[in-house]
């Protein structure tokens, strides 16, 4: 049911071993992290290097035991969860063997996954068409750019239909357009009742995409920030260009010059969704979008003041 608890952390510290030398202590790269996340939402996780975050993905889904703390998914530990119903995982670093093909490699990660015969090739099928790996999908996985291979990530994390979907820095290599669409299918999981976590830097991406972010410093949480607005309410958002677009104003009915000057225009949509599609309409006119920021105080500008010990 929405809104009911799908994560639950409670008091999960994680220590590893120190390195040689005597007197050395173990090195809390998490430290009494508590937090419930409820289903059907979508949470980011954001904080500098070191701050645990892909720590907190390990321990969350059984890759890790915490060293204290209790950590549950919809009731249960994370192994047995994952074992009877699964996730969907895009790891930090997605690598795979570089002779491997993009067909093969998905293949291979779809009978992991527990599909075999028909229903394997079935997701294959799907996820190279919704990712757009139909012109590489016979190409060795070593050949592909950066940006190809996290498309190839991002299609086997949701090769089988899981309620749970996390993701760990995925937008890394993609370009304007596929960023676009990035958020396009976040939002459509959303709909669908999935519970999305995703890690990353990007805060203007977290902006876009997640309802609330947790703040992690020195394996802690410093704040969970609110990112989700009122039901309907509309959303403003300053849109920067190489150069001035005639396409703008079909792609952005209302759109006004923002007070800075330049090819900078404040518009206004319902939500990220809209927000997605008609910049997707507006780049396929050949506009150059060179920036995209909300209007209101940017997440960016939350995360340093807490940080900086100005509270949120």
């Amino acid at each position: 049911m929405p809104g009911s608890p799908m994560i639950e952390l409670r008091g999960v510290r994680k220590e590893y071993e120190p390195g040689s030398g005597r007197g050395r202590r173990p090195v809390v790269a998490l430290d009494g992290i508590t937090l419930m996340v409820p289903r059907g939402e979508t949470w980011a996780v954001v904080g500098p290097n070191g701050a645990g975050k892909t720590t907190l993905f390990g321990v969350l889904l059984g890759f890790l035991h915490p060293t204290a703390g209790a950590v549950r998914i919809d009731g249960e530990s994370p192994r047995r969860y994952l074992r009877r119903r699964g996730a969907g995982y895009l790891p930090e670093r997605f690598r795979l063997p570089g002779e491997w093909t993009v067909r093969g490699a998905l293949l291979a990660l779809a009978r992991l996954e527990g599909l075999h015969g028909a229903a394997a090739g079935a997701a294959v099928d799907r996820v190279i068409g919704e990712f757009g790996l139909g012109e590489h999908a016979g190409k060795p996985l070593g050949a592909l750019s950066r940006g190809l291979l996290q498309r190839v990530g991002l299609a086997q994390a949701l090769l089988a239909d899981r309620e749970l979907v996390v993701f760990d820095e995925p937008t890394e290599g993609l370009d304007p357009l596929w960023r676009i669409r990035f958020r396009e299918l976040v939002a459509r999981l959303g709909r669908e009742g999935r519970t999305v976590l995703v890690a990353s830097h990007e805060l203007a991406e977290v902006e876009r995409i997640a309802e609330r972010a947790v703040l992690l410093e020195g394996g802690r949480v410093r704040e969970v920030l609110e990112i989700a607005r009122g039901e309907g309410e509309p959303r403003r958002y300053l849109l920067e260009l190489a150069a001035p677009a005639p396409s703008l104003a079909d792609a952005f009915p209302g759109a006004v010059p923002a007070p800075e000057g330049g090819a900078r225009y404040v518009v206004t949509v319902a939500d990220a969704a809209e927000l997605s599609g008609r910049l997707a309409a507006l780049l396929a006119t050949g506009a150059v979008l060179v920036a995209v920021h909300p209007a209101a105080e940017a997440l960016e500008d939350r995360v340093r003041r807490v940080l900086s010990g100005g509270g949120a």
